[in-house]
Order: structure tokens, then C-alpha cells, then sequence
């Protein structure tokens, strides 16, 4: 097999099938999100905020980066209409992010098409196979929270 083929999926390990799916759902992302003409990190910014306000540096530790390349993120966010910086009540320093209500229609929209577009890779599972790998993946990702895991 060449470097550029893709081993079925039944030569893969766990970690191979993982890396295969995961990449299978960032392209249904990418897909939903260019749908909703948002790019993939606006997306995610909407679907944190759906939650309610959260301050820069907690969207910076959430997305991985510097409060100051978060300020990018934002600036395009603000000018699309989508998300607003506020001051913190108490706290003249900080900024939080709220989402604007077309901000908010634009995230309940992405994620209910982001829902249904995951929703049908598991399409082809039994309902046992499907509470099965719901059950392991809540149970990886609730191992990661708790700094148990590898993560």
C-alpha cells in the first residue's frame, strides 16, 4: 500500500479509526459551518457562547490561544453583527463576549445542522451500537475534563 492510501478501516487500530473519524467530522464542520458562511472557528466561538457571556481570557484558554489573537476572532465577529465585547461588571480590565441576537440565531441554526449532519455518521448503527458509543466517548471525554486521561 502507498503512503497516500488509506488502510480500510478494519486493518485500523483504535487510535487509526480515531484519527480517520476525526477527521471525517471536521469535514462535516467545515461543510456546516461554510453553509452558515462562517468559517469553522466562528462557528465554535457561536456554539460556546449559545452557553452565555464568557470573558477573553476564558475564550483564549477555550480555543487554545493568546488573549491577543483572540482580539482577530473578535473584531470579525463584531463587524459581522454576530458577538460584542462588554465590560465586566466590577472589573474595568476585563471584557466579556456576548453573543447579539442575530449572533444567537446564527449559533441555534449552525448547531441544530451541525447536530443532524453528525447525528448521520452514527445513521447506520443500531440504537444499541449508537448508546454504546455515546457511553465510551462521554466516558473519554468526562476522563480528559478530570485530568485523568491523556489529555
Amino acid at each position: 500500500m502507498s503512503e497516500t492510501e488509506i488502510a480500510p478501516v478494519e486493518q485500523l487500530d483504535a487510535a487509526g479509526n480515531l484519527i480517520q473519524l476525526s477527521g471525517l467530522v471536521q469535514s462535516i464542520y467545515a461543510r456546516v459551518s461554510d453553509r452558515h458562511d462562517l468559517t469553522p472557528v466562528q462557528a465554535k466561538l457561536l456554539c460556546v457562547l449559545l452557553s452565555g457571556p464568557r470573558g477573553m481570557a476564558e475564550l483564549a484558554a477555550c480555543f487554545g490561544v493568546e488573549k491577543a489573537a483572540l482580539t482577530g476572532l473578535m473584531d470579525r465577529a463584531e463587524k459581522r453583527g454576530l458577538a460584542e465585547r462588554s465590560a465586566v461588571p466590577g472589573n474595568r480590565r476585563a471584557l466579556q463576549v456576548n453573543l447579539t441576537d442575530a449572533g444567537r440565531r446564527a449559533a441555534k441554526a449552525f448547531h441544530a445542522d451541525i447536530g443532524e449532519a453528525l447525528n448521520g455518521l452514527m445513521a447506520d448503527l443500531t440504537a444499541a451500537d449508537r448508546e454504546q458509543f455515546s457511553t465510551t466517548m462521554a466516558g473519554i471525554i468526562a476522563s480528559c475534563r478530570t485530568g485523568a486521561g491523556p489529555c
